[in-house]
């Protein structure tokens, strides 16, 4: 088995699909809105997407929720968090050795938390 797909919840898609596009611009994939409550990126094997929740109600972080990246080397992961830093995420752990991974963390526009991971 393997994850089809991952989805985070934003209250502003202009911000979050703005955020997402310049996070992922170095990643070659795909945006694609088919609603105006919905944007993907996707991938070989892969997509995420923002979306405002279906049932119209404010989107909210997951407590103890975390959408996981592999970003490639340990160099990597310094760039994805300074620069989701730089496009206005905050900080919930600097780059480091982590077990057995390189890894840091960060919260996008919206509070959800991301990990970027070599």
């Amino acid at each position: 088995m393997k994850m089809n797909y991952f989805v985070v919840g934003t209250n502003n898609m202009d911000a979050a699909q703005a955020f997402y596009d310049a996070l992922f611009a170095q990643s070659n994939l795909q945006c694609m809105s088919p609603s105006d409550r919905m944007t993907y990126w996707l991938g070989e094997d892969f997509a995420f997407a923002a979306a405002k929740p279906f049932d119209a109600k404010p989107a909210t972080i997951g407590n103890g929720s975390m959408v996981g990246f592999c970003v490639g080397a340990s160099e990597d992961v310094t760039r994805m968090h300074a620069l989701a830093i730089e496009l206005g995420g905050t900080c919930e752990g600097l780059p480091n050795q982590r077990g057995p991974r390189f890894s840091a963390y960060v919260r996008d526009l919206d509070g959800n938390k991301l990990c970027f991971s070599d």
